[in-house]
């Protein structure tokens, strides 16, 4: 593990983010270290998904770029894979989201 307490598989994009960057594929089971905490992760993680730097609240902002993408929508412990299940634009409307989980279930 670096001495930022990151793993080389994710990337912090601004200092100010409370998520990082995934650099490849993550596998359910995979151990990260994020922010100096190792944790191991419940699902696959996607390449270019996020991951919590740090915990998130509900209703926190999401920071990536150093700026708010969009805001939690439950609790997201540091580690946890961050994506429409808990995180809601403040940006795009998520009527398409919500009707896409009504027609094939919340696999988001």
């Amino acid at each position: 593990m670096p001495s930022t307490g990151l793993d080389p598989r994710l990337l912090l994009l601004s200092p100010d983010d409370n998520v990082v960057v995934v650099r490849q594929r993550l596998r359910a089971g995979d151990r990260v270290a994020v922010g100096g905490r190792e944790v191991t992760l419940f699902g696959d993680v996607p390449l270019g998904h996020k991951l919590a730097f740090r915990p998130i609240g509900p209703g926190d902002k999401v920071l990536k770029y150093g700026a708010p993408i969009g805001s939690a929508t439950a609790a997201i412990a540091q580690g946890e894979h961050v994506h429409v299940h808990n995180l809601q634009s403040d940006y795009t409307p998520t009527y398409t989201l919500d009707e896409a989980r009504a027609k094939h279930g919340d696999a988001a």
